[in-house]
């Protein structure tokens, strides 16, 4: 049941995604671009985002469990450290890069799109770089 309930939010999230405008590249680089012609539409997505998630975020602090009866796992930690800087900056150079994160680019992966399918066999390889790292920064 949970895998079930785990792939209609999957598809929720991704189909909120492509509704967005999140999965257009194009629109993406426009909402970066400062400089030249900003295309603000993705501030309201983000900003919406955000109106969502506090209040939930605020409930999730108060339990133990999910809906679901899975323990609620939520970052300990609010410190802002050299590695949390750097893994920001490496997401927005990819981010800027290719106008795609993580979840547009999997909800476009379906698609069949070589540069979306380069952009994450890119991201799943630095997954498994920081995976090795982390093996070797803190060997269990």
């Amino acid at each position: 049941m949970q895998i079930l309930i785990a792939f209609v939010v999957g598809l929720v999230f991704g189909i909120g995604l492509i509704v967005a405008g999140m999965t257009d590249p194009a629109r993406v680089l426009g909402f970066l671009d400062l400089a030249g012609l900003w295309n603000p539409s993705l501030a309201f997505v983000m900003g919406g985002a955000i109106l969502v998630a506090l209040p939930a975020f605020a409930i999730a602090r108060q339990r133990q469990r999910t809906l679901l009866g899975a323990p609620l796992q939520l970052p300990a930690s609010t410190r802002i450290d050299r590695r949390l800087v750097l893994g920001a900056l490496a997401f927005g150079v990819g981010w800027g890069l290719a106008g795609l994160c993580p979840g547009p680019a999997l909800a476009l992966l379906a698609g069949g799109d070589g540069k979306v399918l380069l952009f994450v066999m890119a991201m799943l390889g630095g997954m498994g770089i920081f995976e090795v790292l982390e093996r070797v920064r803190r060997p269990t």
